[in-house]
């Protein structure tokens, strides 16, 4: 498994904490940015990492911001990308095992350091259960391909 995980600015710390879960967990990851506190603009970060996942490069990808949320708004734009902000384990795990999610967003002003820890370790761990599920997830696949642009 690879991994491919950014942040803005409000999220860099809380990134950087989990590249070092990364590290100890023996997961290859890409770190696309951001490195500091000054400004940058989000939708760049969730392009690179979401278009990683969808090209096939990476097998799942990891967003910060400050809630998660402007995140996987900007990710769920990529076809093949599916995103959500994410606050508890139970959600992470019903999230992989339902709806294949593969690009986990987070927010580093609403949730604690151990919680995030906690929630990527659940995300990384849970398999994709597939049967009825793999045929709604087709189903969004339909919805992204029917849609014009």
């Amino acid at each position: 498994m690879k991994i491919a995980i950014a942040a803005d600015h409000a999220g860099y710390q809380l990134k950087d904490s989990l590249k070092k879960l990364l590290d100890e967990l023996g997961i290859p990851y890409e770190d696309f940015g951001t490195s500091n506190g000054q400004s940058v603009d989000y939708p760049d970060f969730a392009k690179a990492v979401a278009e990683g996942v969808a090209g096939g490069s990476f097998d799942r990808g990891i967003l910060v911001c400050g809630t998660g949320v402007g995140m996987a708004i900007a990710a769920n734009k990529v076809p093949g990308v599916r995103s959500a902000p994410i606050v508890d384990t139970d959600t992470a795990k019903l999230a992989r095992e339902h709806n294949d999610l593969n690009v986990l967003t987070l927010g580093a002003r609403v949730l604690p350091e151990s919680r995030a820890r906690e929630i990527v370790k659940t995300f990384l761990q849970t398999p994709f259960e597939a049967g009825r599920h793999a045929t709604r997830v087709g189903k969004i696949h339909a919805i992204e391909r029917s849609t014009v642009q």
